[in-house]
């Protein structure tokens, strides 16, 4: 066994281990790209820096073997900022949007193209399981919203944007509702109470998503029918029956409805004793409300515009309480925010909303790209429904429709290394950025994967993975210096150059510049991901 010190403490392991591993086995989460367990080291990513304290010096994890009295330091602020400079420098390089353009601009911040992928297979359930993640009312936003993720999506660079709301109503109309309660409950909200005053989409929302975090939610409503300003649209617009199935699906959740109850300032001080926590969401502001103690302005309550907390504990407001608001699908997105927000207080944590993540982004498509993005789609026009829009698309108009999809987002947004490591170090994409950048390329032909390689982050894994499995062709290193890039030996083609391990190399990519095709998608999470360590 060998002793040295990690951080001050003395440790030991076993004679011959390399530091990376050593740290990885006492606990320490050092970030890696390179490195993958198996294969000879490659020290390219630098990320797995640490420092020797005795001499100051900063050194790769991966490619050095503990030595007798070595002094190491993992996490102070120098290996902080090198490990956020390298990342950085990759970053500076990378071309490609972890989240498409439709889903961030979606108030509800849903993932619109994975949606598209099912639609596309025919796989309506699927879609509308997708949806039903971030969209209380499907059915229903199809229907009246004002898309604003069409207004931003990136095949309006090539003709039209993709009919999303259509495609989102087909999957409400004819998908199958099923609830999908969280796997592990979160044990800090086991008998935990929530009263939702208004039963409109920000209400409705917000006690679907809160339900379904584990915290037990009553909606109260003045009128006898739940619904809010929605019942007011045109039946011809907005069907009774789709908003009914809508709210009965959210019912089944298992929330409870207290309608025909009108809350006054008295029933209001009950329900703050009587619940944990009290949403808001009367719809526009009326001047009793006023009286109830929560801080106002001129067009309605004041909340911090975060976390949509009152200035009374435990008390929150949502939808056109604040202020007027047209977009059904904003009161939708509040009220998810909010359960978010409702649960970190129920739970006694810091009250911060729905997390967010680092997100890569790189503007419009050039000319010289649309040939490369219509790879994974098709040159079809915007279908317009064949019966008009009030009647919405046919399941055949659904696939070809859906597949008009340039599928913008990464498709390891979960699993991607370099994404987790520039949010946990607060990297700047753009630090060493330059005004232009280079052209998207997708790699994609008749096997299962997709190569994009302004990506690829040089990590060499599928070279050495190739090699080692002794492929005929073989992924490699072509051209030298700043214009190194990986690809197949000859100018083979993708699916040669690893023929035999395709799925094994597909995963083993740290980022997404190897992933399955849009109509090969299995799990593409690996098999251990990636940990984060936090100063």
């Amino acid at each position: 066994m060998i002793r040295f010190k990690v951080n001050e403490k003395e440790v030991e392991v076993a004679e011959g281990a390399y530091l990376f591993k050593a740290l990885q086995a006492l606990g320490h989460d050092i970030p890696h790209l390179c490195y993958y367990e198996g294969l000879e080291h490659y020290t390219s990513c630098m990320l797995c820096l640490v420092k020797d304290a005795r001499t100051g010096t900063l050194i790769p994890s991966c490619s050095l073997k503990v030595q007798p009295g070595m002094e190491i330091i993992t996490d102070d602020e120098e290996v902080f900022e090198a490990r956020k400079t390298g990342l950085e420098l990759l970053l500076s390089d990378h071309v490609g949007d972890c989240e498409a353009p439709c889903t961030k601009a979606c108030p509800a911040h849903m993932d619109i193209p994975r949606m598209n992928r099912k639609l596309q297979k025919g796989e309506i359930n699927e879609a509308l399981e997708i949806v039903l993640k971030d969209i209380a009312l499907p059915g229903v936003l199809g229907r009246i919203c004002s898309a604003p993720c069409e207004k931003i999506c990136r095949r309006k660079d090539i003709d039209e944007p993709v009919s999303i709301c259509l495609l989102k109503r087909y999957a409400g109309d004819f998908g199958l509702y099923e609830i999908s309660p969280p796997a592990h409950p979160d044990p800090g909200l086991q008998g935990k109470q929530a009263a939702i005053i208004g039963s409109g989409p920000a209400g409705l929302a917000a006690a679907y998503h809160a339900q379904l975090r584990g915290i037990q939610c009553t909606i109260f409503d003045k009128e006898a029918i739940a619904g809010g300003q929605l019942r007011a649209i045109d039946d011809a617009i907005l069907p009774n029956e789709v908003l009914d199935k809508e709210i009965e699906f959210i019912k089944k959740s298992g929330i409870h409805f207290r309608l025909g109850e009108e809350i006054n300032q008295e029933t209001f001080l009950r329900l703050r004793t009587d619940f944990d926590a009290v949403v808001i969401a009367t719809g526009p502001m009326e001047e009793p409300l006023r009286q109830w103690g929560v801080e106002t302005y001129k067009q309605g309550i004041q909340v911090n515009k975060h976390t949509y907390e009152t200035n009374l504990p435990g008390v929150f407001a949502i939808g056109s309480v604040l202020k007027p608001m047209k977009m059904a699908v904003k009161s939708l997105g509040h009220g998810k925010e909010a359960s978010f927000c409702v649960a970190q207080y129920l739970k006694g944590e810091e009250v911060k909303g729905e997390p967010g993540i680092f997100n890569s982004r790189f503007g419009r498509i050039l000319p010289e790209e649309v040939e490369e993005f219509l790879k994974e789609s098709t040159d079809h026009h915007r279908i317009e429904p064949i019966y008009g829009r009030s009647k919405g698309l046919k399941l055949e108009e659904v696939a070809e429709e859906a597949a008009r999809c340039l599928h913008c987002d990464c498709r390891k947004i979960e699993a991607c290394k370099l994404r987790l490591y520039a949010d946990v170090y607060r990297a700047d994409q753009k630090r060493f950025g330059g005004e232009a950048r280079k052209v998207v390329k997708k790699v994609i032909e008749n096997g299962p994967a997709l190569y994009e390689p302004e990506k690829c982050v040089k990590c060499g894994i599928c070279v050495r993975l190739t090699a080692r499995h002794q492929e005929a062709y073989g992924m490699t290193f072509i051209g030298k210096g700043f214009e190194i890039e990986i690809g197949i030996p000859f100018n083979e083609e993708l699916r040669k150059g690893f023929d035999d391990i395709a799925e094994e190399v597909i995963r083993a990519c740290p980022t997404g510049a190897l992933a399955f095709r849009v109509t090969d998608l299995p799990d593409q999470r690996p098999s251990s991901s990636p940990t984060k360590e936090r100063r």
